[in-house]
């Protein structure tokens, strides 16, 4: 599904949503695959792989995959379950470099 606007999904839904708007997960929505948008919202569930600028996970909501953003937002009692990456971060990443004499070092 690709859109030019908003969207609100308060059901079930399997397949990939790509917006340039926002997508908001309602308490009785439940979302199985990939999410592509500049702002996601969740209160209910999604499974599957997020792509936006912000996401944030209310009280109510839970996210199991991966969620790559710019900014992470999660409420108390939301849960996420899986990995993270942040996008354009501007701080440097830590490199750990293992030697087999030497305990492991940070960079």
């Amino acid at each position: 599904m690709n859109l030019s606007c908003n969207l609100y999904v308060d059901g079930e839904f399997e397949g990939v949503i790509t917006s340039k708007k926002e997508v908001n997960v309602g308490k009785n929505g439940h979302v199985r695959g990939d999410i592509i948008t500049q702002r996601l919202v969740v209160q209910g569930v999604v499974e599957g792989k997020v792509s936006a600028t912000r996401v944030e996970i209310k009280a109510a909501g839970k996210v199991n995959g991966t969620i790559e953003s710019n900014e992470l937002v999660i409420e108390a009692k939301g849960l996420f379950e899986g990995h993270s990456l942040i996008k354009n971060s501007e701080l440097p990443s830590a490199k750990v470099q293992l030697d087999q004499t030497e305990n492991p070092k940070i960079k």
